[in-house]
């Protein structure tokens, strides 16, 4: 195979070098159908998962010989590798670590629907799902589709009002978990919500929140020691009440709300069940990313056991 290999690039004010760092604003990404992955672990990622889409991939020298298998696997993908000098990476992205990547928005696992989940596993529908819900903060986003990917969680849904996946910090916090699992972006959550327990595995809701009436740790006893059904004490005044605790081994979404406010009343009415994650030292809470991937893990080990699995 011939490879596409461009000279080499050593012009920071060039016309391509400006169109690849103009990316980084929301206004090009949109007008070009077109985002930027940076650093070597989401560039491989992307190579690797998401071919298809990837449009360019440059590298410097060095990050050449550092990361052979990155251009390596590009060419043999037919990709086109240009090299460029550290000035013109830097130029491009102030994050690149001398890896950058242009891919198309269309047909990457980003532009999925909630249609498309509910063909997952076959047509069986998703077990478990992560939705933020109003999540600002690009780096929590990020981090929690990494967790998701890591739990092995089927697909995140990013509701509308929470920060646009393709925003650079993003795409670089996810490091390559972006490319592995479905991420839908932007439906209203009523409608998210509403599609999600429509699919074929019937999934439960539960929302994470501090004002949570269940324990995150005591449904993972009952998960692991395989006690179902109505609470027989361990809170006298939600034994009172008959209710049924939520089962981590069922399929489940986990709501996940806004870094500052967590969710609204409206929001966790819209749930099955409220969860909080405890906190047995003398913090005051959890980040965003941090209850989620501690939600995620207690219904992935759930499941896991339930199907013999681990």
């Amino acid at each position: 195979m011939t490879e596409r290999l461009d000279a080499q690039l050593t012009n920071p004010r060039s016309e391509r070098v400006r169109r690849v760092a103009g990316l980084s604003r929301r206004s090009a990404r949109s007008r070009h159908g077109q985002f930027l992955v940076e650093g070597p672990q989401g560039v491989r990622e992307a190579v690797r998962h998401a071919a298809a889409q990837v449009r360019d991939v440059y590298l410097t020298p060095a990050a050449g010989r550092r990361y052979p298998e990155i251009a390596g696997e590009a060419r043999a993908a037919g990709l086109y590798v240009h090299t460029g000098t550290a000035e013109v990476l830097a130029a491009m992205s102030a994050d690149a670590q001398g890896v950058l990547a242009v891919l198309d928005s269309a047909g990457s696992t980003t532009s999925a629907t909630l249609a498309d989940l509910a063909d997952l596993r076959g047509g069986a529908g998703p077990r478990l799902v992560a939705v933020l819900a109003q999540a600002n903060d690009p780096g929590n986003a990020g981090t929690v589709i990494r967790a998701a990917d890591a739990a092995g969680a089927d697909a995140v849904v990013l509701a509308a009002g929470s920060v646009e996946v393709l925003n650079p910090k993003v795409v670089r916090s996810t490091a390559g978990s972006l490319f592995h699992l479905p991420v839908v972006s932007g439906p209203a959550l009523e409608e998210t919500l509403a599609a999600l327990r429509a699919a074929a595995a019937r999934p439960a809701v539960l929302a994470a929140d501090g004002s949570g009436e269940w324990d995150l740790d005591e449904l993972q006893d009952r998960a692991h020691t395989g006690a179902l059904g109505a609470l027989t004490g361990w809170d006298d005044e939600l034994a009172a009440t008959s209710l049924v605790a939520p089962d981590l081994a069922a399929p489940t979404v986990w709501l996940f709300g806004n870094e500052a406010h967590g969710l609204d009343d409206a929001q966790r009415r819209a749930c099955d069940a409220v969860v909080r994650v405890p906190v047995h030292g003398r913090a005051e809470s959890l980040n965003l990313a941090m209850a989620a991937t501690l939600c995620l893990y207690a219904s992935a080990r759930a499941q896991r056991r339930q199907t013999g699995r681990g």
